[in-house]
């Protein structure tokens, strides 16, 4: 008997129309022959279903389940793919968590940590082979003293919002004088920031996933922008960044990098597909830690779906797994 699996996609934020990207392909490659998918989509005004009729069909939030032709459905698992707010950031895993439906992501308490990024930052740095960036935490504007950042770290910094994915709201500063501008554009996506001294390398990121209480580390890929860095328009305009998959890599450096990413999917306490951001420092070859992305993009080419190509599996066949784990 197929199992029943709720696509949830959408969310709350200006990632809204990346999240129905990856919906599409997710939809379309998942196995009809042992799924029966139906794409629930979520925003702030309804939770709905839209039938092949074109019916809008709304979800009971009470159960999590759907009345369609007279039937009621529930729901065996959800295959969450809302990036940002309220699927990656605890929110909805705790909803799931109540009505004890699985999901493919990671649980709520690692969900809420991850997506704040001085947290992470927290956790991980004292993971072996791993460094993280001097950096401060500000939590409102009004305590955004610009002289107290200049006493502390060194230009380049980043500015970006400490939730929140897709590099929105992030900017380089190179001198002083941008660094108010950089303030008040993050501080208008979040308020809470996280300033960081710039590491000069190469950008690399890499997929992880569990199989069978196995931790597996996909390969790994380089990152090129004709841009300072990988923001927004850098992530989703075509010609903007060049993704080398498998990345040219030293094999040694590629070991150390399975090694890293597998402590951070274990400190982390990690479940299902994540995607590790991280820096090779220039001169020093030393790794430094960007973010972690428990939903990360499943567009037809996003860096997942390239990296579960490059390993020699079929996006479908891993799909699947994703939904086999979350039921075991």
């Amino acid at each position: 008997m197929r199992k029943k699996v709720a696509l949830l996609a959408g969310g709350y934020t200006g990632e809204y129309v990346v999240s129905l990207n990856s919906a599409q392909q997710i939809e379309h490659q998942l196995d009809e022959n042992l799924y029966e998918v139906y794409k629930i989509i979520i925003n702030k005004t309804e939770w709905y279903y839209e039938s092949k009729s074109g019916q809008k069909i709304q979800i009971d939030k009470n159960d999590f389940s759907l009345l369609v032709d007279g039937d009621k459905i529930n729901f065996d698992v959800v295959f969450i793919i809302v990036h940002g707010s309220p699927g990656e950031d605890g929110k909805m895993q705790s909803y799931f968590d109540l009505l004890q439906i699985p999901y493919t992501t990671c649980d709520a308490t690692t969900s809420a940590i991850t997506m704040n990024k001085a947290y992470t930052k927290a956790v991980v740095k004292d993971i072996n082979g791993l460094n993280t960036a001097n950096s401060i935490q500000l939590f409102t504007q009004e305590n955004s003293n610009t002289k107290e950042i200049e006493s502390q770290l060194k230009l380049p910094l980043f500015i970006k919002p400490n939730n929140g994915g897709s590099s929105i709201g992030m900017s380089k500063v190179n001198s002083w004088d941008e660094l108010q501008e950089a303030l008040n554009k993050a501080f208008a996506e979040d308020n809470q920031i996280l300033i960081e001294e710039f590491i000069k390398g190469r950008e690399f990121t890499v997929g992880a996933y569990l199989e069978k209480g196995e931790i597996k580390v996909l390969p790994i890929t380089e990152i090129k922008s004709s841009k300072e860095f990988f923001d927004y328009e850098a992530k989703y305009t075509a010609g903007v960044t060049q993704e080398i998959t498998p990345a040219e890599i030293a094999e040694e450096q590629t070991l150390k990098v399975g090694e890293i990413v597998k402590s951070i999917y274990s400190k982390l306490n990690c479940k299902g597909m994540v995607r590790v951001d991280f820096i090779l420092q220039d001169f020093t070859e030393e790794f430094f830690f960007i973010e972690i992305n428990t939903v990360p993009g499943q567009s037809e080419n996003s860096i997942i779906p390239q990296q579960v190509r490059a390993a020699g599996m079929k996006v479908k066949d891993f799909y699947s797994l994703l939904i086999e784990e979350a039921l075991t």
